[in-house]
């Protein structure tokens, strides 16, 4: 196949020929792989936009929790309140050897919220004590300075963590915070970080309006003695969360007089189930995207061989004298395929960039200081994939006008006109 100046020129006035139909035809091709890119692209920012409820949360977490009891136990009757303790973390420990993480968790207070205050500034927040391990549960996104550590719960600092909405609604003016002391209630607190995690997952309200606080300093400040509120849990690697439920909540359950099998109770909340839930979900919508792209794609190409088809049609007595000439069936042919390879490569080409250029507005769209929440971008050898789908297509749709060129004989040809 020859790619010289001349075959090029050739291609370019029998496209440019009629220039509505060439423009038609190739928007089937442009809008098919638009379609294409700008769905993956969609689809790979709708996936991250879910995602981020769930972020940073460890894929083989658990949390265990109270509530009233909903069956009689041990002479105790249903519909009490019960609470669990310290203890319940070795008891974890102890009988359950496969979990590789357990932290405990406390709020001040539950199931409310209290204020914190900066300068002339004031918001509503929630507060929750918890220990370094919890880090590896929730996995915090720090924007600035660090999480709660060892020392902070030996020395019972009064040190916090902010959420994302704390911070902007404390700091309005931005910069690091870390150093400065806020007031939550009527106690001063040093902030050592920023917590930029997003996610929804939640026991007493989001990550974004929390205050985090040392386990220890919650403790002593509000008098909660031993008891905790929550007990989050990772298992070890390997482990699948599901099998073991039944005896966290077992464990917990037996030394409260609380019926093992009272799933409403004492919850247990298994984050391994809503991501395998996630997972099946966009399994299932990548196969969609692709399904919908590509049958679009394929209906332009089919779409080009038909214009080509016609094209050759109206073009059979230059092919006839062509043929008249000398021109072998190979110079035909490789004439016809390269007109459509043309075609579908620019129609291809520029889908490809306009789809690109949608997805980077919604991307700057989607930027908050200075970080991209979302991205909507293709990668690169996905777009490389959508230009040689395009290529092949193009070959695929020049084969059957070309073979109706190659079968075109002089003499017919001439006849025709």
């Amino acid at each position: 196949m020859r790619f010289d100046v001349d075959t090029y020129r050739e291609i370019l006035d029998t496209l440019t020929r009629n220039k509505s139909r060439s423009f038609l035809t190739g928007f089937g091709v442009f809008w098919g792989v638009f379609m294409l890119v700008s769905l993956i692209g969609g689809g790979q920012g709708m996936k991250e936009m879910l995602n981020k409820n769930f972020e940073g949360f460890a894929t083989n977490s658990a949390f265990v929790w109270t509530q009233r009891t909903s069956k009689a136990y041990k002479g105790f009757r249903k519909g009490r309140w019960w609470s669990m303790d310290l203890k319940d973390v070795e008891r974890l420990r102890q009988r359950v050897p496969e979990l590789d993480v357990i932290a405990p968790v406390v709020f001040m207070p539950w199931n409310a919220s209290s204020t914190a205050y900066h300068e002339d500034r004031k918001v509503t927040i929630n507060v929750q004590g918890v220990t370094p391990e919890y880090a590896d549960v929730v996995g915090p996104k720090l924007y600035y300075g660090r999480y709660i550590n060892d020392m902070d719960l030996k020395h019972h600092r009064k040190v916090c963590v902010l959420g994302k909405k704390i911070y902007k609604d404390l700091f309005k003016e931005g910069g690091n915070p870390c150093g400065q002391s806020i007031r939550i209630d009527s106690t001063y607190y040093q902030v050592v970080g920023v917590d930029y995690n997003t996610s929804s997952i939640s026991i007493n309200g989001t990550s974004e309006e929390m205050v985090t606080l040392p386990f220890t300093m919650v403790q002593q400040a509000y008098n909660r003695g031993q008891q905790i509120d929550v007990i989050a849990v990772t298992a070890r690697k390997g482990v699948v969360v599901s099998d073991i439920t039944d005896r966290l909540r077992e464990t917990v359950a037996r030394a409260h007089y609380v019926d093992p099998t009272d799933e409403q109770g004492a919850m247990v909340f298994n984050t391994e189930v809503l991501f395998q839930l996630l997972d099946n979900l966009f399994k299932g919508v990548n196969f969609l995207i692709w399904l919908v792209g590509l049958g679009t794609l394929l209906a332009g190409a089919i779409g080009v061989s038909n214009i080509m088809m016609v094209t050759v049609r109206e073009r059979t007595t230059e092919i006839g004298i062509r043929r008249a000439i000398g021109a072998t069936p190979k110079m035909i042919l490789s004439q016809i395929i390269s007109e459509s390879i043309l075609l579908t490569l620019v129609a291809g080409m520029s889908g490809i960039l306009f789809g690109v250029t949608i997805l980077q507005m919604l991307e700057m769209y989607n930027t908050e200081d200075g970080i991209v929440e979302t991205h909507f971008q293709v990668s690169f050898w996905t777009a490389i994939f959508c230009a040689f789908v395009v290529s092949s297509l193009g070959v695929l749709a020049g084969l059957a006008p070309a073979a109706r060129a190659m079968s075109i004989k002089p003499v017919d040809a001439m006849r025709d006109e």
